[in-house]
């Protein structure tokens, strides 16, 4: 009797759940992002659902210990972002931070993570200074960023024979990066960049940058912008005529909730590159299908798919390591996992943290060809991943032996002054 009590010990301190490390008595994610303001449809309360589904598709645990998911809203502000990151880490215990759409926000998110040896899966951002000069050993940036746009999208449009470019670019750091990429792909093409003017986040009126872009006469007009600040750019140049003119605008960054927000009637043509789109294929629609009956029969966004795709992968390396105590830890066991997921096909994570993929060239679809309200894409190209992203050793990266210097990004935008405090929430 004595042996057989002995054995099952040994053989429960042996199990996976018994040599488990895991801080605290909850695996804690915390999706921090825009849940009311311009990026709210893009991320929002669809990126808390997405990582709630990424959650409930592990067992909701792993061995004994159960997961939580608590959201909050950073209103695009660095500072804001910054503080509810240190509280969740430092009080509450938070183990992950995901998405972080407004690269101001997520390039803070990031520094502080790696301070706190916590990990960041960043699916909002866009700006490729993620995995190049702020790459960090925390950080797995998972969607997209601004090469990959500048060298789909931006690319397509010279090809097209845009030679001529002008930039109505957002203020921030993912506006400043966008142009930057999207300019190196110009001038590489032997196009030239006639003028620029930046906005400021969360721009209502845009007539004054337009009449600008349209006296430039530049054959294209680049939008480096995201979210409502795209919509309602798109929507004045419509009203100032300026495709009817002979100018053609270039969303660069462009969304399926955009272009569901702005109409056929009014996007028809455009051309936008996605690295997730609801009806690519079967596996795509049937998850798109269990996320849209839970958010009133609206499609999910990249970034929303993004979120779920990075906390699965996430789960799988913790499953795996058995512990979240080491934040680098985890990220090097997310490197080495194999990234086969059902939204983004097979890839990998490089060394320098960024998740490759296949981009996708989309064109928006004519009214005519529309089977319905959610039917906005044409399939234009796949762009291998090794061919969408920067190759790793011209990041600039510290991370990456041998690193060619990129050009120098211009400054971020000064973080703004202290708001209130947001409001934040949890579901399990």
């Amino acid at each position: 009797m004595l042996r057989s009590a002995l054995a099952v010990l040994a053989a429960l301190a042996a199990s996976p759940a018994a040599h488990a490390d895991f801080t605290g008595k909850t695996i804690k994610i915390g999706v921090l992002n825009d849940q009311s303001g311009l990026y709210a449809d893009l991320a929002g309360p669809g990126s808390v659902l997405a990582a709630k589904m990424a959650v409930e598709e592990m067992g909701g645990k792993i061995g004994d210990t159960p997961i939580e998911v608590v959201f909050a809203d950073h209103q695009n502000k660095p500072d804001i972002g910054s503080n509810i990151v240190r509280q969740w880490i430092d009080v509450d215990g938070v183990d992950v931070i995901v998405d972080v759409p407004t690269s101001s926000v997520a390039l803070a998110v990031s520094a502080v993570v790696k301070e706190k040896n916590k990990v960041f899966l960043a699916s909002g951002p866009g700006s490729s200074d993620l995995t190049g000069k702020a790459c960090s050993p925390n950080t797995v940036h998972w969607t997209y960023d601004t090469y990959a746009l500048a060298h789909t999208t931006g690319q397509a449009e010279v090809a097209a024979g845009g030679k001529s470019w002008f930039f109505l670019t957002a203020d921030y750091a993912f506006g400043q990066a966008l142009e930057r990429d999207t300019t190196a792909v110009v001038k590489a093409a032997g196009g030239e960049v006639l003028g620029g003017v930046k906005h400021p986040l969360n721009t209502t009126d845009f007539s004054s940058f337009l009449l600008q872009a349209q006296s430039s006469k530049a054959q294209v007009i680049g939008l480096a912008n995201a979210g409502g600040d795209t919509i309602n750019s798109i929507k004045a140049a419509s009203e100032f005529g300026i495709v009817k003119g002979g100018q053609k605008l270039a969303g660069l960054l462009v969304f399926v909730t955009d272009i569901h927000a702005l109409g056929l009637q009014t996007a028809q043509g455009l051309l936008l590159s996605e690295s997730f789109y609801w009806d690519r294929d079967a596996k795509t629609r049937a998850w798109s299908k269990k996320w849209s009956e839970k958010m009133g029969g609206k499609k999910p966004s990249m970034v929303q798919a993004g979120v779920y795709a990075s906390v699965l992968h996430y789960l799988k390396a913790l499953k795996a390591l058995k512990s979240d105590a080491d934040g680098k830890a985890v990220v090097d066991e997310m490197k080495k996992l194999h990234t086969d997921d059902t939204l983004f096909g097979k890839g990998v994570i490089r060394a320098d943290g960024r998740k490759i993929h296949p981009m996708y060239l989309y064109e928006v679809k004519k009214p005519a060809d529309s089977k319905g309200e959610w039917d906005l894409y044409k399939l234009v190209k796949e762009i291998p991943g090794d061919q969408a992203f920067r190759p790793e050793k011209e990041g600039n990266c510290s991370l990456i032996a041998g690193s060619t210097p990129a050009p120098a990004a211009a400054p971020a935008a000064p973080a703004a002054a202290p708001a209130a405090k947001p409001d934040a929430g949890s579901a399990k």
